[in-house]
């Protein structure tokens, strides 16, 4: 039925927009030139357009020609530049964890998935992985004029995901002439140099000739910094593995390794319990990958006469990442002490090769359950090096289309547009190999686990090895919208009109995931992704709204919004926003809002696939508590061990629902200097996520339903265990309604202006967000965990976060420096009873420019001037070591130059 109605309203909706296009366009040539009023223009955070652009509602500004300058060359960087994000997934999460790619934003810190980003005002696909939000990565950066960041939730007017706060990006409205520009970026370090290149060229003056049209190209690249490039990984062993070369074999309790006792003089490798050792791996992993991205845009807009415009929009983008992690761990091979034939396998221990450092039983069973116990047998965690480093290349691609009609009809700016955007990602494998050809080899003796390979090992190696397609995404959003607002008149005598805005909104989403079942069975033991993975939904979404605005005295203003979205798989929910906008003297502002909002699980959320893969590192909880194994089980299968973890969507979600706040105060001092202070709170409930693994196993007694051993009470230690019932012992951590997440802060800004005669325009500006409180549930109705300055769940919320920058211009020159700053916190515990705190950090950038009003200009600076190091964390959320990615860039000082030329 929602079906139906979706596409009635999708077809008329489209129809009238192009009849209205049609007979605009007729009446063209007998359109009579009047002259223009004040342009009127639609802040984000209002569907109503008008003059002043104070709106009651806290909108930051940021200017792409300033950033530029300050060496930012990627939406991720321009992200740094914002003190409300609390992102916790970029580019380098590619990193070992099959992200992708993609780079998320994230206010405030509730989920990426409740901030909204938009493009011109528009959506953009979701990265077809999860579903969430859209890929930073694909928003074409050199085409950008300013972003606006709606610091406020905005659900009653954009829809459900904007709970958060809303990013809008958006680029240059039209364009003429000519520009190139080119960059380089070079670390005082080895690794992460970078380059771009990007041009453009528009035609035709809107306002003269009545159309103009641009396009733009920016294509970036950036060399991957490896984890031989940096020193940070050796502040502790880590990505610690017991699946080692050379190997360590054990039965029952008792797990050794051939250099047992001298682990250190192995190759990567520590001293593990007993007689085992332990690789670090962290060596091998890039601490940030390379990325080659292409981004095109095309813009054209057609004025059909003084009133109305028509506008095309076309953009693609190409995004390919390519990371590396250490070879592939197998931590479920068996060894025979006999060959098929009979005769003795060399490589068993004992068997003349070396002599074993713990006893073995020449009766062990495999464990497999067989009705006859097979004698001579003993586990085996080994590491293929001999096929090398995996890598992991991500293709993500994606394209938009809009056409747009748009201008004033009979007293109301409306504007209409119809959208479709698309993206697919492929994730394609290097380095890998087949795990039952390696199961096999290791069994019937063929491989060597423990030292130096033979012709047929190595061959057999070889020939193991696998480099192909592991899994395709492909999601799409396609849609119409309509939005009307005009003045109604001064109702209250507050010498302002009211105003109205009325819109609506129909969708359609869809998404696919699916595995290549071919080669994703090869490699499942360590990849963790099931060869049956295939993740499929879709749903239609109709909205409307309506904006009404009164000036209830001289100096107060009232807006009140609401807003009805009807899901095809969700139901309706209606949400409510009323604001104000107090200004009792020309130096005071006051504003403030209260609004509801409402999530619908995405289609990730409810459709993914279930699939099993590797925990981080820990003891399990039961069988070795406290890093103690208990009688009867096996050091090497329960202590310091990833286990197997199940992941995937649940159609039993209930939606999110939130209330935001908001009370802000502007002040103007002195002349040229604002201040102001915005105080927010959030207050989220049925949150939908995952449990943290770090919660999970820290505390087994309240988390033990979501533990489902095998009948021997164990959990599993590798893929190729899963999902065997005999042997697939895993933690449950499907999606689920957690429960509630509080958080409240104050945003801060000061901005001061200063022309001199002699000595040129300065100008100051700060941001900064203090967060008083963040907490979250686990459950519904369970234990608050605090998360401000704590490393909890899988990350801290930072309690300051700033952003300083000081400029200077005169005549063509111009100077800069910023500041970053944040705060530190208590680290990720790490199950010992020892508080750890990660230290504060902050960065300084700065320049000098050069430019010409026609001709060239350059731009030359450094970022991070005092070459600040990343702070120590133990942080096991991400794969690099020594620090934690997601905070801090391991780059250091850098040099870079941007020149550009107008013609």
């Amino acid at each position: 039925m929602m079906e139906t109605v979706l596409s009635r309203s999708l077809r008329l909706m489209f129809s009238s927009s192009v009849a209205v296009g049609l007979g605009l366009a007729s009446q063209a040539a007998l359109a009579q030139e009047a002259t223009a009023p004040m342009q009127r223009v639609e802040i984000t955070g209002s569907a109503i357009k008008r003059i002043d652009a104070e709106t009651a509602v806290p909108v930051t500004v940021l200017k792409m020609d300033d950033l530029k300058k300050q060496g930012v060359t990627t939406i991720e960087q321009v992200m740094s530049n914002l003190a409300i994000s609390q992102s916790q997934q970029g580019t380098s999460q590619v990193v070992g964890l099959g992200t992708g790619g993609a780079s998320f934003a994230d206010l405030r810190g509730i989920g990426a998935n409740k901030t909204l980003v938009l493009l011109n005002g528009r959506r953009l696909a979701n990265n077809a992985f999860d579903s969430s939000a859209p890929d930073l990565n694909m928003i074409p950066f050199a085409a950008l004029d300013h972003v606006e960041v709606l610091r406020d939730g905005a659900s009653s007017l954009y829809g459900s995901d904007a709970v958060g706060g809303v990013i809008n990006f958006i680029t240059k409205k039209d364009f003429q002439g000519g520009v190139a520009t080119v960059g380089y970026d070079q670390p005082k370090q080895a690794g992460g140099v970078s380059k771009s290149i990007n041009v453009a060229f528009g035609k035709g003056d809107l306002a003269n000739d009545g159309w103009n049209i641009y396009g733009i190209i920016d294509h970036q690249e950036q060399k991957s910094i490896n984890g031989l490039q940096r020193d940070y990984n050796r502040r502790y062993p880590g990505g610690l593995s017991s699946s080692t070369s050379p190997a360590n074999y054990y039965q029952d309790g008792a797990s050794a390794n051939p250099l047992g006792g001298n682990c250190s003089s192995g190759t990567n490798l520590v001293a593990g319990k007993g007689n085992s050792c332990q690789m670090t791996t962290s060596s091998f992993v890039d601490y940030i990958p390379q990325s080659d991205r292409t981004t095109g845009l095309l813009k054209g807009t057609l004025r059909l006469n003084a009133d109305h415009e028509l506008g095309f929009e076309y953009m693609s983008s190409e995004s390919k990442i390519t990371s590396q992690i250490a070879p592939v761990p197998y931590g479920g091979l068996i060894q025979n002490r006999t060959r098929p034939d009979g005769s003795l396998n060399p490589y068993y221990p004992g068997n003349g090769n070396f002599a074993p450092n713990i006893p073995l039983s020449p009766t062990f069973d495999d464990g497999l359950g067989g009705s006859t116990a097979q004698p001579g047998f003993v586990h085996v965690k080994w590491r293929d090096l001999e096929n090398g480093a995996r890598a992991d290349n991500n293709i993500n691609k994606q394209q938009r289309l809009i056409t747009s009609l748009e201008g004033t009809l009979s007293g109301w700016d409306y504007k209409s547009a119809f959208s479709y955007n698309e993206n697919k990602v492929s994730e394609y494998l290097r380095g890998y190999s087949d795990g039952g050809i390696i199961t096999t080899g290791v069994l019937n003796g063929v491989i060597n686990p423990y030292g130096p390979q033979s012709a047929a090992g190595s061959a057999l190696i070889a020939s193991a090895a696998l480099d192909g397609n592991v899994q395709n995404a492909k999601g799409s959003t396609t849609g119409l919208d309509f939005s009307a607002s005009r003045e109604l008149g001064d109702w209250l005598h507050a010498g302002r009109a009211a105003a109205i805005a009325v819109g609506t909104e129909a969708r359609h989403e869809k998404f696919l995931s699916a595995a290549n079942p071919e080669y994703a069975a090869k490699v499942v033991a360590s990849t963790g992704i099931d060869p049956n993975t295939r993740n499929e939904g879709s749903r239609s979404v109709y909205a409307a709204y309506t904006e009404l605005q009164v000036p209830l005295l001289a100096t107060l203003d009232v807006t009140g919004s609401l807003r009805y979205d009807k899901y095809s798989d969700f139901g309706s929910t209606t949400n409510p926003k009323l604001s104000f906008l107090w200004k009792p003297t020309k130096a005071l502002l006051v504003r403030g809002s209260f609004s509801t909002g409402f999530r619908a699980p995405s289609l990730y959320e409810i459709h993914s696939a279930q699939s099993y893969t590797n925990s981080a590192t820990y003891d399990d909880p039961v069988n070795c508590p406290g890093g103690k194994v208990v009688g009867g089980k096996s050091s090497a299968a329960n202590c310091e061990q990833q286990f197997q973890v199940l992941t995937g969507g649940n159609a039993n979600l209930n939606p999110e629902k939130s209330k935001n706040a908001t009370l802000g105060f502007v002040i103007e001092p002195i002349n040229n200097l604002t201040l102001g202070a915005d105080l927010w709170a959030i207050e989220l409930k049925h949150q939908i996520s995952s449990l943290s693994q770090d919660d999970v196993f820290a505390d087994p007694a309240t988390y033990g339903a979501i533990y489902h051993r095998t009948a021997a009470g164990d959990l599993a230690t590798d893929g190729s265990q899963c999902p065997n019932p005999l042997t697939c012992g895993y933690v449950d951590l499907r999606t689920q309604n957690l429960g509630g997440v509080k958080t409240n802060g104050v945003d801060l800004s000061a901005q001061y202006r200063t022309r001199t005669s002699a000595y040129g325009a300065y100008s100051f500006q700060l941001n900064s967000t203090y967060v008083h409180k963040y907490e979250y549930q686990n459950s519904e109705g369970g234990q608050w965990h605090q998360n401000v300055g704590i490393y909890s769940g899988t990350g801290p919320i930072f309690r300051w976060q700033n952003t300083a920058t000081l400029n200077w211009t005169l005549a063509n020159w111009g100077a800069g420096l910023t500041a970053h700053h944040k705060t530190g916190y208590s680290d990720q515990d790490q199950g010992d009873g020892v508080e750890r705190h990660v230290a504060s950090y902050s960065t300084f950038d700065t320049y000098l420019s050069y430019t010409m009003k026609k001709g060239l200009g350059i731009t030359a600076g450094l970022r991070n001037l005092t070459d600040r190091a990343p702070p120590l964390s133990l942080q096991t959320q991400t794969f690099q070591a020594g620090y934690d990615p997601r905070y801090a860039d391991v780059t250091g000082r850098t040099v870079y130059v941007r020149a550009s030329y107008s013609f």
